[in-house]
């Protein structure tokens, strides 16, 4: 699988050793992250909207409704910067200064363009379904004529992309090494709870096995 090229935008200038331009460490934080950001600017304003989204191959796929202005804009073939964080620990040293964040993240930039094509849209729906919960497509009714007139689909090459990961213990000032604090690393992760029925349900029905075992990828 061939690396990204490094770009003026995606190249690290500060902490170069944290980046990464390998195209699997790329997908594998898309693939596990939730929520982008998409960065755009909108009649002279700096706009950045958090969303849905999902991958296929080298295309990330973000959706809403036909009336969404973020769509609506981005359609129109603005810039668009999208970034996915994964905040893994919360690190803390003997200094103020010195405390910090374990994390992998992913910026990407380029243009996107609606997804005309109903084939396409109809994968693309499927593909961002799968991402949020895997094998929730076959569970449920598929969108019929109408939804899918309502729904705008943007694509997004993954062209100019990278990574950057913090991994690790603080790094302290040496002197700071003696102080009497407790330093180190205090994990977070992302844990499903139960499965909370909705009041609706027949009373007999039981969650699928997708949900109550749920996990995101690593």
């Amino acid at each position: 699988m061939e690396n990204f090229a490094p770009t003026d935008r995606t190249r690290l200038r500060r902490l170069p050793q944290r980046g990464s331009f390998e195209r699997d460490v790329v997908y594998r934080i898309l693939d596990e992250g939730l929520v982008c950001h998409v960065g755009f600017v909108a009649d002279g304003q700096p706009v950045v909207i958090p969303t849905g989204y999902g991958r296929a191959n080298d295309t990330l796929y973000v959706h809403g409704s036909a009336a969404s202005r973020m769509l609506r804009t981005l359609a129109g073939g603005v810039r668009v910067c999208v970034t996915v964080t994964l905040l893994d620990a919360l690190v803390l040293a003997r200094s103020a200064f010195h405390h910090s964040m374990n994390y992998r993240s992913v910026v990407v930039f380029g243009t996107a363009a609606a997804v005309e094509d109903a084939a396409e849209k109809w994968e693309a729906l499927r593909v961002i379904t799968e991402h949020i919960v895997p094998g929730r497509w076959s569970d449920v009714r598929e969108p019929d004529e109408s939804e899918l007139k309502k729904t705008l689909v943007l694509k997004l090459p993954l062209a100019e992309a990278s990574a950057k990961v913090r991994t690790g213990p603080p790094v302290d000032d040496e002197p700071d090494y003696e102080l009497p604090v407790w330093a180190g690393e205090l994990p977070l992760r992302i844990v499903p709870g139960e499965p909370v029925a909705d009041p609706r349900l027949a009373p007999d029905s039981s969650p699928p096995a997708n949900v109550v075992n749920y996990s995101r990828p690593r």
